[in-house]
């Protein structure tokens, strides 16, 4: 089933706006390119889009940190496609204290497949 969007927002309907929703078009026309879109971040126009704003995205939640003002969505979501767009981060250090403290099994980046470490064991 396509994607829809309602474009009689109470906005939209003043003479001041188009009768076309300047958030929701965009995602309204991922979807209707792939309807199977998996994530917003991977069509190549929100990409785009959003690669464009980060720098400002990031301003303001500096700017936000600094006055001490909490800003948790933005923050929250700048952490996600943070670490949606990168390959490597530092959950391969997380994946090693869990295994460290219950045996939960970790990837290594150098070879494949899940393995367990006996961590501390003959001075380890």
């Amino acid at each position: 089933m396509p994607a829809r969007c309602s474009t009689r927002g109470i906005r939209d309907r003043s003479d001041r706006f188009s009768s076309s929703s300047l958030l929701l078009d965009p995602v309204r026309q991922a979807f209707t390119r792939d309807p199977a879109l998996a994530n917003l971040l991977t069509d190549s126009s929100i990409a785009a889009e959003i690669q464009r704003a980060a720098p400002g995205w990031r301003r303001v939640i500096s700017a936000a940190a600094a006055a001490g003002i909490p800003v948790p969505a933005l923050a929250a979501s700048l952490a996600y496609f943070d670490s949606y767009r990168t390959p490597r981060l530092p959950q391969n250090l997380t994946q090693g204290q869990r295994d460290a403290f219950g045996a939960h099994t970790f990837e290594r980046v150098e070879k494949p497949g899940f393995i367990h470490f006996d961590w501390g064991v003959d001075g380890n």
